[in-house]
């Protein structure tokens, strides 16, 4: 099974990047499985909401498109202040390079916790860092170059469907600026 999601991992698209990154020891229990896939649904749907933009077009020149263009920049810099305040950058964890997708995920092995295979992930994304998605995984494999392969504990098809979303928007994001840069 362990080469079986190594495999489906790998050939997946994966957010790699330097993320605000903790791994914390984790007990097991189902009940506790069960919050932490509503709580990454709705961390999730919160994200997606922010990072949402509106396209840009040249049609869109009425004032009332450009008052909801307005409105739409003051909320974004409304959620940026509560979540300064909310969670000062202080008390987050340190940026770490991460890779991951609704399989799993690469992490530096010394990140892990002492004892035990069973831990949370906790990521706190920059466009609401108040809010970590909480992923519970498994230690699959540690691999020579000083990285773990975490395997993510079933949250069910619907915070696997919303991570990929998340992985999917991202990837764009960075095609997208990799393109800016060669023009």
């Amino acid at each position: 099974m362990t080469d079986a999601l190594w495999l489906a991992f790998s050939e997946r698209v994966c957010v790699d990047d330097q993320l605000r990154l903790a791994l914390l020891p984790r007990g097991d229990g189902a009940s506790s499985l069960a919050q932490l896939g509503e709580r990454n649904l709705s961390t999730l749907a919160s994200i997606a909401a922010i990072e949402e933009r509106r396209a840009d077009s040249a049609d869109d020149d009425s004032p009332v498109l450009q008052e909801l263009a307005r409105l739409d920049a003051k909320l974004n810099a409304l959620v940026d202040i509560v979540n300064r305040l909310l969670v000062p950058t202080s008390a987050l964890p340190a940026r770490a390079h991460v890779r991951f997708n609704a399989i799993g995920a690469l992490v530096p092995a010394a990140l892990l916790p002492a004892e035990g295979d069973a831990v949370c992930m906790r990521i706190h994304l920059d466009a609401c860092p108040s809010l970590p998605l909480e992923l519970p995984a498994r230690v699959q494999r540690r691999l020579d170059d000083g990285l773990a392969f975490l395997a993510f504990e079933p949250l069910g098809d619907a915070a696997a469907d919303a991570i990929e979303r998340l992985v999917f928007r991202h990837h764009r994001r960075k095609v997208a600026e990799a393109r800016q840069s060669l023009t």
